[in-house]
Formats: C-alpha cells, sequence, structure tokens
C-alpha cells in the first residue's frame, strides 16, 4: 500500500512540473544571456547583419564588408554559419560581390519551401539613390561554406501609376503643415520638397535607389513582402510577390518625414504594422504605418513615442503573440541597444533590458543595425554592428585600428523580463 502511494504522489508530482505541449504556453525558464563576436575585431568596415535560423537548426548570418559603404568599391556580402550544437562560429565566406561596385545592406530569409534567400542592393555610382536591388535562392546551403545558389536576378523595382500622385499629396499636406508652422519653413524643407516633387515624376529616378534592411515578410505562407526604403527619397515602399518571384508589384509608398528602413509585424487582427527608422528632422522617433490589405496600401505615416537617433530597428511577433523590438533607445548616439517586449501589440511596452550600453559622448562605442529571431526552441538570437571606441581598441601591426565585428547575441523573454543587469562585452 506504501508502495502504491509513493507511486501516485511520483506520478502526481511529473504531471505538476511537465510544462503543457500547448504552443500557447509560455515555458518557464530560467533567465540566461550570451554572447561572443562572430569574428575578431578589425580595421575593416562590417556592418547591416541579418540571422536566420536553418531548417537543421544551424544559424546563419549575413553582413557587408569592405572598406567603407557604398563610396568603396571593395564592399562585398560576407557570411558565417554556427552549427547546431557548435560555439564556434565558422570561418567567414563570401556570398555576393559585384567586381568594382559596392554591394551593402543584406537581408535573408527562408521561404516555405525552406529554400534561403539573399538579398541586397548594389551601388552603381557610388551613392545611395543609385542603389540597384539583387537577389539569389538556394535549396542547397547546409553544407560547409558558402550556398549553391540556384536562382540569381536583379529585382526590378517598378513603382505603380500611384506612386507619384500619392507622393504629390504627401508633400502638398506638409506644405498645408508649413503654412501653419513658420517656424519650418526653412530653405531647405522647400528645396526637399520640390526636389522629391522632381524625382517622383523621373521614370528612372523611382525605379532606382530602393534598398533592404530588415527581414523580408511572409504573409500566411503565401504573399512575399520586402521592406525597402530609399535615401534618395528619405522614404519606404514595399516590394510584393504572389509566386516567389516570377513577378513583383510595390505597394503604394509610405512617405513621411524621413521615415525608412521598415520593419513588418502582423497584429492578432491580420493589420500589417511597421516601424521605420527616423530619417528626418527632430524629434528623432521612429515612424510607424499600418495596411489592412495585405500591404498593398499603407496608412499616413506618423511619430511613435518610441526615440531613435536616425539607425535601424527591427520588430518581430513571438509566437506566444508578444512582440519584441531591438532598437537604440535614444535621440542621439548609438551607444545604447536596447530589447523591448510588449504584450499589447506596441502600445505599451512593458519589459526593457539593454544588450549593450555605454554613457553617451562623443567617441562612444557604437552597438546598433541589429536583426533579431525567435528560433523554433522559443529562444532569441540578435545579431548587430560592434564598433568599439577609439579608446577601448587596439592596434594591429600597422597601426590600425582593431574596433569593428558583427556580435551575436543569445537570450531569453525571461532574460528580458528579468530586468537590468550587467551584460559582459
Amino acid at each position: 500500500m506504501l508502495k502504491l502511494a509513493a507511486i501516485c504522489a511520483c506520478l502526481l508530482i511529473s504531471i505538476i512540473v511537465q510544462p503543457c505541449a500547448s504552443s500557447d504556453t509560455v515555458r518557464a525558464a530560467a533567465p540566461f544571456h550570451q554572447a561572443e563576436l562572430i569574428f575578431p575585431l578589425e580595421h575593416w568596415h562590417n556592418h547591416a547583419s541579418c540571422i536566420v535560423e536553418l531548417p537543421n537548426g544551424d544559424l546563419f548570418v549575413c553582413w557587408f564588408h569592405g572598406s567603407g559603404e557604398r563610396q568603396a568599391d571593395d564592399v562585398k556580402i560576407e557570411g558565417a554559419r554556427l552549427k547546431k550544437g557548435s560555439r564556434s562560429w565558422s570561418t567567414r565566406f563570401t556570398l555576393a560581390d559585384t567586381p568594382g561596385y559596392p554591394d551593402t545592406n543584406c537581408a535573408m530569409f527562408v521561404d516555405p519551401q525552406q529554400r534561403l534567400w539573399l538579398l541586397w542592393p548594389t551601388i552603381l555610382a557610388n551613392e545611395w539613390h543609385t542603389a540597384l536591388m539583387k537577389y539569389k535562392i538556394s535549396s542547397r546551403y547546409e553544407a560547409d561554406g558558402p550556398p549553391r545558389w540556384d536562382t540569381s536576378e536583379v529585382l526590378h523595382i517598378t513603382p505603380g501609376p500611384e506612386f507619384e500622385a500619392t507622393v504629390k499629396e504627401a508633400l502638398d499636406g506638409f506644405e498645408t503643415k508649413l503654412q501653419q508652422t513658420p517656424e519650418l519653413r526653412s530653405e531647405a524643407v522647400q528645396e526637399y520638397l520640390a526636389r522629391t516633387r522632381k524625382n517622383a515624376a523621373d521614370k528612372l529616378y523611382r525605379r532606382l535607389g530602393w534598398m533592404t534592411r530588415a527581414h523580408p515578410f511572409v504573409l500566411d505562407n503565401r504573399r512575399l513582402i520586402i521592406p525597402l526604403y530609399s535615401d534618395g527619397f528619405s522614404f519606404s515602399l514595399m516590394a510584393i510577390t504572389d509566386d516567389w518571384g516570377k513577378s513583383w508589384h510595390t505597394s503604394t509608398p509610405l512617405v513621411g518625414a524621413g521615415n525608412i528602413q521598415p520593419s513588418i509585424v502582423q497584429k492578432r487582427d491580420g493589420t500589417l504594422y511597421t516601424l521605420m527608422r527616423d530619417n528626418g528632422p527632430a524629434p528623432k522617433r521612429l515612424h510607424m504605418s499600418e495596411s489592412k490589405d495585405n500591404g498593398e496600401t499603407w496608412s499616413p505615416v506618423t511619430d511613435s513615442d518610441l526615440p531613435n537617433p536616425g539607425s535601424g530597428a527591427e520588430i518581430i511577433r513571438l509566437k506566444n503573440n508578444h512582440w519584441v523590438l531591438i532598437s537604440n533607445d535614444s535621440e542621439r548616439g548609438r551607444h545604447s541597444l536596447l530589447v523591448s517586449i510588449s504584450e499589447t501589440e506596441g502600445k505599451s511596452w512593458k519589459w526593457k533590458r539593454h544588450l549593450e550600453y555605454e554613457p553617451p559622448g562623443p567617441g562612444a562605442s557604437e552597438f546598433h543595425y541589429p536583426s533579431i529571431i525567435q528560433a523554433r526552441d522559443g529562444t532569441l538570437h540578435a545579431t548587430y554592428s560592434y564598433f568599439l571606441n577609439n579608446k577601448s581598441a587596439t592596434k594591429d601591426k600597422d597601426g590600425r585600428l582593431q574596433r569593428k565585428a558583427i556580435k551575436h547575441a543569445h537570450f531569453n523573454e525571461e532574460w528580458v523580463m528579468a530586468g537590468e543587469g550587467q551584460v559582459k562585452r
């Protein structure tokens, strides 16, 4: 009898402590955070990373590397992988390199057919507004080294006939507001309005200059939306395909006061929501917009209450419907990189924790241009540009400062919810 009671007690305990198998249940876990550089600090410019999890559980990261950005013709797209269960990243390898041209802001995702996509702009004439979008697709990418590409194409961005009219309507609205705000009627603003009207009417100008930054968004496993932006126009646009690249069309432009580098998340009611980097005047805030027709048209762009110093940010929805935002949480400087969690679809951000922080000031280190995903095990992976200040950096034998790399951080929601703590760099 005692033996039977002991067995029953053990079974009861196992039921109590066993986590529920439902995907809607948040798994209790101990907070953890670990981070490492994907490669050692160096004097080369390494920037604008994007991370994905491959079907076999490996992590795969891309970024651009070279002696500069748009002005440097040696810039190429590099990659590295972290095999599942490994603690060391692979040797770096080249993913894309157009000889004599800069290849920059890259993005990746794995589509419902389990194919890996790489998207990036090649800068034709060393100015951002001369960007030409390209993409590659691979179904053979899990071996060591770079993928074997099945497809390599130019992504022709062809804004529809409504583009010029939408831009004109938005600019007319700005001018009306300017009439009511004399202090904003500067010569620079007037020049911007005139230049943007002219460029919107120019067929070549509106077809070039579009670039990726954040992850592409797959809607209902049927529609692919590529968030794009233009430094020439200083606003955003979505490239859309319903047949996985056989044909493309664009959304109406998202025209605001310097809203670029959109990142998309979907609300529970199906609405698409985007946050965008602030490339305009103060106050510096992430811009926002919504689409209720699957990304075809977007609401007027407005400011959020989220500070932004003019740096990329990314937002994702987790399996438990929480939203996660990773961004620089200041109006000036990229010295502070914050992860925030919302249980109210962005209406409020209840939990916040810094991945990196350094006191602001001239010459502060920079931690910026983040990319974030939720892995199949529920944990979070982020990568970001890691630029040490000159005082902290060491020099190589040629006297060059070794201060730039891409950093990877692995953590969970519980770590963010536990609040601020010491982050080891």
